[in-house]
Formats: structure tokens, C-alpha cells, sequence
């Protein structure tokens, strides 16, 4: 069998990072992962052109936040920051609706060692209380928001938006050739939809991933 692509390789494993698509303890199939097998996992598709990315655009986003009484500081994770990554993320899947899988230190350090992935994190009275997964593509033309996490506490509170403003700041910063910001959601998960939409992020196609493709 022929290898992955390099790419291909590393979307596999962040989708693995996000989603279960395991097996009872007795070795049976869940109703669920059955549907997945037969039609496959349903992934909207959602971009925003950098050239709508105005000072008006940022403004408007910022305003959502700007009275917030949370207040945010905004890292580059690095390894020592793995464990509270994955605290983040156990904590943060409890209240949503997508398959829920465990994670480990290596699964995130294999991620975080890719060149053209960087994790940030947000720190929030004085804990680590979300992150979220860039990826680059084509060169640094097209950013990528592969992954989410809030603890339950700080949802539906800004700080999701305080980390896609700093996204989209790294992007500029690292990336000024970027053209074209890009998200996949997947479908059952409104919050993250919603999230994704307020950022002012539009559909423009659906995907379908069978388990082959959440596979390492």
C-alpha cells in the first residue's frame, strides 16, 4: 500500500485528534460509527478571503470583545504547554456534540512538531483556559483554523473570538502572502459552527470522510 502525503498524513491525524471513530469494548459498532461507514462523517467547509479582511472587518470583530470582562493572554504553546493541551481538550468535548476520543502527550507532540502547525494558547486568571490549531497550506497562501478548545466555563464568553483575532494576527505576521483563511466544522457541532460563522467565515462546500481518512 502506498504511503499518505505529508499533508494528507497530518490532517488524518488532527481529525483523529478531534474524533472518535472506535469500538465498543465488546468489539461492536456503534449505531453512529455504522451511519459514518455507510455515508461518511459529514464536514462543512468554511472560508473568508483575506481581501475582506478590512480595517472595518477587524474593527467590527473586536468590538464583540472589547467590553468583555474576560482578559486573555495569548501564547505559542510549546511542549511543556502538551499536558494543559490536552486537559483543555478533555474538559472542553464534554460539552459538545462530536465524537469524543482521549487524547496523549505524543499524539499532540507529533502534531505540534509539523513546521507549518502551531498551537496558541489562552491563559485567563491565571490557568490555561483554551486553545486553538493553525495550519499553513500552499506555500503560506491559505491559513487554517484546524482546531478548537474552551473550557466549559469560559464558553460562549469571548474568548473563542479573542483567539481568532490573535489567529488571524499570527497569520499576518508569519504569513503575509495568505490569501484565503479556511475552517471544516463538523456538521452536528453547532457551537463551533456558530463560532466559525461569527468570525465571518461562509460554506462554501460540504465533505464526507470515512474512517480510512481518520486513519494514521
Amino acid at each position: 500500500m502506498p504511503s499518505k502525503p505529508k499533508l494528507d498524513l497530518k490532517k488524518n491525524r488532527i481529525r483523529a485528534f478531534f474524533h472518535s471513530l472506535g469500538t465498543h469494548e465488546k468489539g461492536e459498532l456503534t449505531e453512529e460509527i455504522q451511519k459514518i461507514e455507510k455515508e461518511g462523517m459529514a464536514y462543512i467547509q468554511l472560508r473568508l478571503p483575506v481581501k475582506r479582511i478590512t480595517e472595518e472587518f477587524e474593527n467590527k470583530v473586536k468590538e464583540k470583545v472589547e467590553h468583555n470582562v474576560i482578559k486573555a493572554e495569548i501564547r505559542e504553546a510549546s511542549y511543556h504547554d502538551l499536558p494543559s493541551i490536552k486537559d483543555i481538550y478533555n474538559k472542553a468535548w464534554l460539552t459538545s456534540s462530536t465524537p469524543f476520543r482521549a487524547i496523549d502527550i505524543d499524539t499532540l507532540g507529533i502534531i505540534l512538531e509539523d513546521e507549518d502547525t502551531v498551537f496558541l494558547i489562552a491563559k485567563v486568571y491565571g490557568r490555561d483556559a483554551g486553545f486553538i490549531i493553525l495550519d499553513f497550506e500552499e506555500g503560506g497562501k491559505i491559513g487554517t483554523i484546524a482546531g478548537l478548545g474552551v473550557l466549559p466555563r469560559f464558553q460562549r464568553k469571548g474568548l473563542g473570538t479573542m483567539m481568532g483575532i490573535a489567529a488571524w494576527n499570527y497569520f499576518k505576521e508569519h504569513y503575509p502572502k495568505i490569501e484565503e483563511l479556511r475552517a471544516e466544522v463538523y456538521q452536528k457541532n453547532e457551537v463551533s459552527y456558530n463560532f466559525i460563522k461569527g468570525l465571518g467565515f461562509e460554506e462554501f462546500d460540504i465533505k464526507y470522510y470515512r474512517k480510512e481518512d481518520f486513519e494514521v
